[in-house]
């Protein structure tokens, strides 16, 4: 079935060009000159995306938002600014468009982004569908509607099913416990155990004993025999977390339980066979480790063939109003508060920052400032709180300026533009190679460029 695009513009011209390129793609495109109009035809229940310039006769796209959300749910909205009020594109993601751009922009990259708002949308029907036959996802679990956990939310779909065993690599905090029960959860598996194991957090000596048991008198102290851990997840699935700082004397033997799904016990000498998945999961990068001879490459190619990749958190900021929206809702559920929601200058705070520790440090912040708040309503002084109390999650290199007087606020803005001078400067100027080591697209580069008065030109060697 072809998807249908409400394009909302009134200029003529420009509405012409964008229903000629995506009528080109294979989309139905329907157009409105007012966003009065657009809200009436939106309200048919015949579009799929909905594409809105904010500068309009009449209504505003940003006061049409609102009133979109509720004559088309769940159906997303790609706002479009002139650059002098490219702010404005801010305050729409603030206030739930799925995306913004400032005119003019290229009409591939809008191609990109009009795909994959398309694709957020099937998997939402898809859910839909699986909710209204009586059945509720495991998917649901994972927060966020970004293109990049759209992309990790299919992946998960077709890999969950599969009999093979998984990757999952990731910084800290991005959710690879989660989506291993997600995986685990979805899978044929999902009846039998699924059991747990941190490698960093088990002694070296006890580690193979917990992974593959031990016979009694295998050492001292084992007075009984004992089923390892591989065994006790019989018909289910096993963790292998922080599988990076597995003992590189041990990863032989698991190398073995991976391919043969057979291990001898600490002291025996007959093969246990199991009938388990295991998925691996590591904040480390495993081909750096197996080049500095600490991971064994035969171990690692192994578990790399269904591999999940956990994009941070400041690559699908998008998703910060829902993720604000679930932990506020534990933090009144743990703490027997009240609170409705964040000003938009506290939302514009989470915004602004780098997010380090990702999801886990976002989560943190908001129960912290959910803590501090005295009202029914988190401002910017009780996200000031939050942070100031909190314990840095890394140690960058760098310090956040501390001029008397400077408002958090300001002083997020002043390390967001020494980070970008230094990476810049460190690049030679070259905004492609500075977006790629800040972690950001080329495109959200140039908009902190202008944002900060930054000229790249002047890091040019």
């Amino acid at each position: 079935m072809t998807e249908r695009i409400l394009v909302v513009d009134d200029d003529r011209a420009f509405q012409g060009m964008l229903v000629e390129a995506l009528t080109d793609k294979g989309y139905d495109v329907d157009t409105a000159s007012t966003a009065e109009e657009g809200i009436k035809k939106a309200g048919s229940g015949k579009f799929d995306l909905i594409v809105h310039d904010i500068k309009l006769p009449g209504m505003s796209g940003l006061d049409a938002l609102p009133h979109l959300a509720e004559a088309a749910p769940g159906v997303d909205v790609i706002v479009m600014t002139g650059y002098s009020s490219k702010d404005s594109g801010v305050v729409a993601m603030q206030r739930g468009a799925y995306d913004y751009f400032s005119k003019p922009f290229s009409l591939s990259e809008m191609e990109v982004v009009v795909r994959r708002a398309l694709e957020k949308r099937r998997l939402q029907v898809e859910l839909s569908e699986l909710k209204r036959q009586g059945g509720s996802s495991p998917l649901n679990t994972i927060i966020g509607q970004s293109a990049p956990m759209i992309a990790v939310k299919e992946r998960i779909a077709r890999v969950a099913g599969l009999n093979t065993d998984v990757l999952v690599m990731g910084e800290t905090g991005t959710g690879k416990e989660l989506v291993s029960d997600t995986i685990h959860a979805l899978s044929s598996r999902a009846k039998g155990p699924f059991i747990k194991i941190n490698c960093a957090a088990i002694p070296e000596n006890l580690i193979e004993s917990e992974l593959f048991g031990h016979e009694k008198g295998a050492f001292t102290g084992a007075t009984t025999m004992k089923q390892g851990k591989f065994e006790l997840a019989k018909g289910g699935s096993v963790m292998l977390d922080e599988i990076g700082d597995m003992p590189i004397h041990l990863q032989p033997k698991l190398l073995r339980a991976v391919e043969q799904k057979a291990a001898e016990r600490v002291g025996g000498a007959k093969p246990i066979q199991y009938d388990v998945r295991i998925i691996a999961a590591t904040n480390q990068e495993l081909e750096q480790r197996v080049e500095e001879g600490k991971f064994r490459s035969d171990l690692y190619y192994r578990l790399n063939v269904a591999t999940l990749i956990l994009p941070p958190l400041r690559e699908r900021i998008s998703d910060l109003p829902q993720l604000a929206e679930f932990f506020l809702e534990r933090a009144n559920r743990r703490l027997g508060t009240d609170i409705a929601g964040f000003s938009s200058d506290a939302m514009e705070i989470f915004f602004n920052y780098s997010w380090p520790g990702n999801v886990r440090q976002f989560a943190n912040a908001v129960e912290r400032a959910a803590i501090f708040c005295t009202s029914t309503m988190i401002t910017p002084a009780e996200v000031d709180q939050a942070f100031s109390n909190a314990q840095p999650v890394v140690d960058t290199g760098m310090h956040m300026p501390t001029g008397e007087g400077l408002s958090l606020k300001q002083a997020l803005m002043e390390y967001e533009k020494a980070l970008i001078q230094n990476a810049l400067r460190a690049c030679s100027g070259t905004q492609t190679e500075a977006a790629s080591s800040l972690g950001i697209s080329a495109k959200n580069l140039w908009n902190k460029l202008k944002k900060h008065s930054i000229d790249p030109v002047l890091f040019k060697n």
